[in-house]
């Protein structure tokens, strides 16, 4: 079975269609990539999978939960961090991260210091982790946020642009932070990102979406391969055009 499966959702807002009808598989435990421009749709998508907005049409599916019906129990299972998300700013990492692990026991009953001690190895903050996160970088803020995600273990991750606004270096450690934990823990991964040619080396398999609808998918070298391309760069921008043009 599937992690998600999504079947013909479209979304709009008033006149405005954001999901067109888009359908897709993602296998459980790989690291999968919604990819694309901004504004094509990726976090409408992302939200109405983490159950925070409700899809106007189609069928979409968490681990076999339907994402209305069920959302409790799809909830119980998933972790989401949003491209413009936060932490209390005047909380120390280590309090923030304590914080979110006595939040998480108490609502799934999942053991509290496993994830305190997980989050701060996640984190990778060293003594930064006792200072105020107002103090903190826009990269030590998302590794923060990272590990606030993911130590939770969850059986799905949601992540919405995890690297945007970052330099080379904390991009870089970003991803490894991702595929490492998903490699040692089987946490399946949902990733957006405007960025084709991180996520080439990031994903498993990728989709990508332009204007509301879902263009291509497979892995990275199979749709090289069928374009006849060197990056994901050169497929989208070669795929788009055959949807824009016929």
């Amino acid at each position: 079975m599937p992690i998600i499966e999504v079947s013909n959702l479209e979304k709009s807002y008033g006149s405005l269609w954001a999901l067109k009808g888009i359908s897709f598989q993602m296998k459980e435990g790989e690291i999968f990539g919604l990819i694309g421009p901004n504004g094509a749709g990726k976090s409408t998508t992302l939200k109405i999978l983490a159950t925070l907005m409700p899809q106007d049409r189609g069928r979409v599916e968490v681990a076999g939960y339907d994402i209305i019906r069920e959302a409790p129990k799809v909830r119980k299972l998933i972790s989401y961090l949003p491209e413009e998300a936060g932490a209390y700013r005047n909380l120390t990492g280590r309090e923030y991260l304590r914080f979110v692990a006595e939040l998480y026991a108490n609502a799934t009953g999942k053991d509290e210091k496993e994830m305190f001690e997980l989050g701060i190895e996640l984190a990778g903050l060293g003594t930064r982790l006792d200072d105020k996160v107002f103090t903190y970088s826009k990269g030590m803020t998302r590794k923060l946020l990272l590990a606030r995600t993911l130590m939770v273990v969850p059986k799905l991750a949601i992540l919405d642009e995890p690297t945007s606004g970052l330099d080379v270096m904390n991009a870089y450690e970003i991803r490894e932070r991702i595929k490492e934990f998903s490699r040692e823990r089987g946490v399946s991964v949902l990733v957006s990102s405007h960025n084709m040619l991180e996520v080439e080396f990031l994903c498993d398999r990728v989709a990508i979406i332009h204007r509301g609808i879902i263009v291509e998918a497979g892995t990275p070298g199979e749709l090289k391969e069928k374009y006849n391309a060197e990056n994901l760069e050169e497929v989208f921008v070669r795929a788009s055009r055959r949807v824009s043009y016929g």
